[in-house]
Parts: C-alpha cells; sequence; structure tokens
C-alpha cells in the first residue's frame, strides 16, 4: 500500500506541480491580458483625444468652407457689380465724349459769333459815325436853308415895298 500511496503522492505531487504550471501560466496570461487591457485603454482615449480634435478639426474646417463659400459670393456679387459699374463707365464715358464734342461745337459757335458780334460793332461805329455826318451836313443844310429863306422873305418883303 505504500507503493500505492507514494505513486498516488507522486501522481498528486505531478497533477500538483501541472496545475501550479498551469496556474502560473494562467496568472502569466492574465498579467499579459491585463496588461493588454490597460494598453488597449490607453489606445482607446488616446483615439478618443485623437477623435475630439479631428472632430474640432472638422468643425473649423466645416467654418472655414462657409467662410470660403461666403466669400467666393461676395466675390461673384463684387464681379456683377464691377462689371455693372464698368458698363456704366463705359456709356459715362460715351456721354462725356458727345458732351465734350458738343461744348467744342458750342465753343466755335460762340466763338464765330464774338468775331461777328466784333463785326457788327465795327459797322455799326461806321454807321453811327456815318449818321453823325449826315446829322451835322443836316445841320449845315438846314441853317442855309434857313438864311436862304430869311433871305428870300427879306427879297419877297422888300419886293413887295417896290
Amino acid at each position: 500500500m505504500t507503493d500505492r500511496l507514494r505513486e498516488k503522492l507522486n501522481q498528486l505531487r505531478t497533477e500538483a506541480d501541472t496545475a501550479n504550471m498551469r496556474a502560473d501560466k494562467a496568472e502569466a496570461k492574465v498579467k499579459t491580458l491585463d496588461q493588454t487591457i490597460l494598453d488597449n485603454g490607453h489606445a482607446i482615449k488616446s483615439l478618443q483625444v485623437r477623435l475630439q480634435q479631428a472632430e474640432s478639426a472638422l468643425e473649423k474646417m466645416e467654418h472655414t468652407v462657409l467662410d470660403c463659400k461666403s466669400a467666393k459670393e461676395e466675390a461673384e456679387t463684387g464681379r456683377a457689380t464691377i462689371d455693372g459699374l464698368s458698363r456704366k463707365i463705359t456709356l459715362l464715358e460715351g456721354q462725356l465724349d458727345r458732351a465734350e464734342q458738343t461744348v467744342k461745337g458750342m465753343a466755335e459757335m460762340l466763338r464765330q459769333m464774338d468775331v461777328r458780334s466784333e463785326q457788327f460793332e465795327r459797322q455799326v461805329h461806321v454807321v453811327e459815325r456815318e449818321r453823325d455826318q449826315w446829322e451835322g451836313k443836316f445841320k449845315d443844310t438846314q441853317s442855309k436853308y434857313q438864311e436862304a429863306r430869311a433871305e428870300l422873305d427879306d427879297l419877297v418883303t422888300a419886293m413887295e415895298g417896290l
């Protein structure tokens, strides 16, 4: 019996050693898995932080895209305004050119009228001088006529007295 007991004890020792080895392996595996879980937890936290940063960056980019779209619309509106103003400038330049031509024509007409006015003023002065001369001649002639009339009246009176 002792042999059997020894065998049983040896078998139990072997089983116990095997169980201890298995337990050691299991503990090592548990430690490894715990470390893996801890590493995965850190990785998850790191990924969560990176996800939050990416979401924040995405929001900033979305705002930037909206700002760019708004700027693009403003630029298109500005281009349309510039095009309209360019057309208006072109029309106004055309009107200005026509107005300048009209002013030049008017200035030329005014110059010609000034020349004619000077000519007419000279003619008026000449005619006034002629009129003054004729008035002077008329006065001389009238005074001679009055003298002749007086002489004639004297002569008629003298002849009547004869």
